[in-house]
């Protein structure tokens, strides 16, 4: 019930709930991966079921396509769409240029594929996934499990000559074992507290052997839904340079709410 709502999953649901307004009959829509993302599937799930609404998603992970598959949403392969016209995916951080740290949610690879693969990228978030300068988060980065302690102490050596506070790798675990990505490959975090220049630790990053992919998201974001705890949602269009101001009503709704308080 929406009255047992912690401020920060209202936050959440306002954003996704605007958010799922962008989605029209007939798109091909690529769906984020994390609690955010989650509230949007089970928002697009209830316009399916209720509403009619037909649509063909790709999600950016195993977790996101079984929710999907839950509430009724037409769940297809990126080669199957082959273009999308929308992803819809959460962010851990955005700055005011909408550049992106993702990947706290261990999908950043397949999130990264889908969202360049689209016309438009829209980032459902929470206030507090704001910053002035990126790093405070950790950066993930994808590496393929061969080597990866090598992969990790070149990285740390190569992050000597850039532009950021920390330079500091480790591996993600689960439990007492490294997390494994759906594509079997590990995710190293960087601290690094400030990211002076992003576009440029990107580029290094990916130039790395043994380096998959990193959680920046450099240009690629269009607009960004900020849901804040009383209902109060602020839409950021970078291309457009406008902000618009809405409100969501939280009405109790047993399906949409059940579960998803995480």
């Amino acid at each position: 019930m929406s009255a047992d709502l912690s401020p920060i999953d209202k936050a959440k649901f306002a954003a996704a709930k605007r958010a799922a307004d962008y989605v029209e009959d007939g798109m091909r829509v690529g769906l984020g991966t994390g609690s955010t993302a989650a509230w949007l599937v089970k928002c697009l799930g209830e316009q399916v079921r209720e509403e009619g609404l037909k649509i063909r998603a790709v999600p950016t992970s195993t977790r996101t396509a079984a929710l999907a598959q839950d509430v009724g949403i037409n769940v297809v392969s990126l080669d199957e769409a082959k273009w999308l016209d929308l992803t819809i995916d959460g962010a851990d951080e955005y700055d005011d240029d909408l550049n992106l740290i993702k990947g706290g949610g261990g999908a950043l690879l397949q999130e990264k594929i889908v969202a360049t693969a689209s016309d438009q990228m829209i980032v459902i978030a929470d206030a507090g996934k704001k910053v002035d300068t990126l790093g405070a988060f950790p950066l993930p980065v994808e590496v393929i499990p061969f080597g990866w302690q090598t992969t990790k102490t070149l990285i740390e050596e190569t992050l000597t000559g850039m532009d950021v506070l920390g330079r500091t790798a480790s591996l993600r675990l689960n439990g007492d074992v490294p997390f494994v990505t759906d594509e079997g490959n590990y995710i190293l975090d960087l601290h690094l507290n400030r990211i002076g220049n992003a576009r440029q630790l990107s580029l290094v990053l990916n130039q790395m052997p043994g380096l998959v992919e990193n959680g920046l998201f450099i240009d690629i974001c269009d607009t960004v839904v900020i849901g804040h705890g009383d209902g109060k949602v602020e839409v950021r269009d970078i291309n457009a340079g406008t902000v618009e101001q809405n409100q969501i009503d939280f009405v109790e709704n047993d399906n949409l709410f059940t579960d998803l308080a995480e």
